[in-house]
């Protein structure tokens, strides 16, 4: 196994300990609320750091594989919708955001494997990348939230930081409901999988 999916493998085993971190005060007490958090934001800082290593060594060195292919985007959805359980149970993410995202996430997943099968890539497209850029935001914006809640008081601001992160997560459920159905429509027009046995 070569380095990029060594990251990819890390990235996939830091998941579970972010939810196992996350839920510590829940299991054992408010006593663990600061570790936690600590444990929290390594293993966020980690895992995107992993996520943003393992493709631009991939690349750089040539070294794409097809397990890379298919091992990526997994880790890319598994590590996203774990955080965003967590959000959600916070009480930061709102649950139809959850719901829009986690379905387009799984349907995308299945239309990756479709499109493998016939040997055709998904095309890309500005709402992805948009939709990648928001869950970082997201994501980012909701540790932070998280932080300084443990560390602070933010009973001041809170209500303008809940706002701020309500919005950031409807946009982020926008975007992924815009990329699915951008992706669909470019696969249904190119015919790609029309010659699938039914």
């Amino acid at each position: 196994m070569n380095l990029p999916n060594k990251l990819t493998v890390l990235r996939l085993c830091l998941v579970p300990v972010f939810f196992i971190s996350y839920y510590l005060p829940s299991w054992f007490g408010s006593s663990f609320s600061v570790i936690s958090t600590v444990l929290m934001l390594i293993c966020y800082a980690t895992a995107e750091l992993s996520d943003l290593l393992d493709g631009k060594i991939a690349r750089k060195h040539n070294l794409v594989t097809d397990l890379g292919k298919v091992m990526d985007p997994f880790g890319d959805t598994l590590s996203h919708l774990t955080f965003f359980v967590c959000f959600m149970d916070k009480g930061i993410m709102p649950v139809w955001c959850f719901i829009i995202i986690m379905w387009r996430e799984f349907s995308i997943l299945f239309l990756r494997m479709l499109m493998m099968k016939v040997g055709k890539a998904m095309p890309a497209n500005i709402w992805g990348k948009s939709k990648t850029c928001l869950y970082a935001a997201t994501s980012i914006l909701s540790i932070a939230y998280i932080v300084f809640e443990t560390f602070f008081d933010i009973s001041a601001v809170e209500g303008t930081c809940l706002t701020v992160l309500y919005v950031a997560f409807a946009l982020s459920a926008l975007a992924s409901l815009m990329s699915f159905i951008t992706y669909l429509n470019s696969i249904f027009k190119s015919h790609a999988l029309s010659g699938m046995t039914r």
